[in-house]
């Protein structure tokens, strides 16, 4: 098989769970949060900087690649791990939410969607055997099914509409994939819709795949409306494999997301929200480019060991945000980046000591999340 799940303890206060993610580049500790390098890199990262704060997989994005480079470049480069310097683990997402975010640019039918290019307007096709075939080409250890993700709101019928293609579509896609050292995952939909979202779950698993993804969520509804569909799909998804929660990485939607069974996790909040100058500190967010950071000599967060917060002040990032200088910007991101993964680390220890809700709620109070 191309991964192996292997299911090492369940919370028997919450339906929290630690696992081992196996793949060919690696074994990934579960509950896992992924750094997300949408071009074949994780912005502001290097690969060694990546792997020396315990980054165990980062994820890339099909349709990006395919516009820039190409698939065929990256083919003959070896592959994306080659090509980008990464011997660690990847997932690769199949462009399906990017495709479905154009809007007016894109045109849906049975056999895929026509879009235009966001960044030269040229005319594009993708099918579910598209996304796969360029997702083989790159060679990630795990691939996602081409889905068509409802937007929030979206009525009924639409919201059943897509749930039938991405269910047609994902049979597509397993048909269309051949890669052993590969493996494909597919991903439930249907909206806000307890019983769309049962009829996805159970027609993808009967279709059967090494792990599922939970899409359609995170896409601007309220919290706890997210947190009541995964508390009605999750359990829907067999026990034995890994459950990818798509597009979500804040602190409490992490563990919000681990306590309701959820192994894996990916977002670009961390890194973009560094970029502007807001880190996360042990005691909430701090926009560093703030005029109170001016003379604080302080690091980022008085507990964090990262690299920025063992070497930096807060007065000095500052000044760098203020002189635009790139430094800036590459020490928020990866406080950033090491608090997310730290955070999953204590976690996941909270888990194997059976102390999961005492930890969420010492967090959350120190946080400043009511």
């Amino acid at each position: 098989m191309a991964v192996k799940f292997e299911l090492i303890k369940e919370c028997g206060r919450t339906k929290a769970r630690l696992g081992r993610l196996h793949t060919a580049h690696g074994v990934i500790e579960t509950p896992v949060f992924m750094p997300v390098g949408t071009q074949a890199t994780v912005k502001a990262m290097t690969p060694e900087e990546l792997q020396e704060m315990g980054t165990e997989i980062i994820l890339s994005n099909t349709y990006h690649l395919y516009l820039r480079p190409g698939e065929d470049l990256i083919r003959e480069a070896g592959g994306l791990h080659r090509f980008m310097n990464w011997d660690r683990p990847i997932l690769t997402d199949s462009g399906g939410f990017q495709v479905f975010s154009l809007g007016p640019l894109r045109k849906v039918s049975e056999d895929g969607v026509t879009f235009k290019s966001h960044l030269d307007g040229s005319t594009h096709f993708m099918s579910p055997e598209r996304a796969t075939e360029i997702q083989m080409a790159l060679g990630a250890d795990i691939i996602m099914a081409f889905d068509e993700c409802a937007p929030y709101p979206s009525t009924r019928e639409y919201t059943e509409a897509a749930l039938e293609r991405t269910t047609r579509w994902a049979g597509r896609c397993k048909e269309a994939h051949g890669r052993d050292d590969q493996a494909l995952f597919g991903i439930v939909q249907g909206g806000m819709y307890k019983d769309l979202r049962e009829r996805s779950a159970r027609e993808l698993v009967d279709i059967g795949f090494p792990g599922y993804g939970i899409g359609g969520l995170s896409v601007g509804e309220p919290k706890l409306l997210m947190y009541e569909m995964l508390e009605y799909t999750v359990p829907l998804l067999p026990r034995d494999k890994p459950r990818y929660l798509m597009g979500v990485g804040s602190p409490d939607c992490l563990i919000e997301g681990v306590m309701r069974g959820v192994d894996m996790f990916d977002c670009v909040l961390p890194t973009r929200i560094a970029r502007n100058g807001t880190v996360m500190t042990s005691r909430g967010r701090v926009v560093i480019k703030n005029a109170d950071n001016t003379r604080d000599f302080r690091p980022l967060d008085d507990e964090c060991s990262c690299y920025t917060c063992r070497n930096y002040s807060r007065a000095y990032i500052r000044h760098l945000f203020k002189a635009e200088e790139i430094l800036g910007l590459r020490l928020t991101t990866i406080h950033n980046l090491y608090f997310l993964l730290t955070l999953m680390k204590k976690v996941r220890k909270a888990i194997a000591e059976d102390r999961l809700p005492e930890f969420r709620q010492e967090f959350f109070a120190e946080y400043g999340y009511e």
